[in-house]
């Protein structure tokens, strides 16, 4: 296993899709799953705190967990 300089754990390298989604004038980063090719302007349904609700992808950018533009980030739920 390899470590960082820092002590922690490198990530697997693995690629991910990271989607900011727009809720009115609020937005957030989520995950966004490979399965649903997501495009901007799509509505999707994500979670926010205890309900699902729909929001406008924004923005879209591919990179590994330790890239991603937000610490922890949810997954997007579907497609709206």
């Amino acid at each position: 296993m390899i470590h960082s300089l820092a002590g922690g754990v490198l990530s697997d390298g693995q690629i991910y899709t990271f989607a900011k989604i727009s809720f009115g004038e609020e937005t957030a980063w989520y995950i966004a799953p490979d399965l649903l090719f997501l495009k901007e302007g799509d509505k999707v349904l994500v979670a926010k705190g205890h309900m699902s609700i729909e929001g406008t992808v924004v923005k879209l950018e591919r990179g590994t967990k330790q890239t991603a533009p937000a610490p922890r980030l949810l997954e997007v739920l579907a497609k709206a």
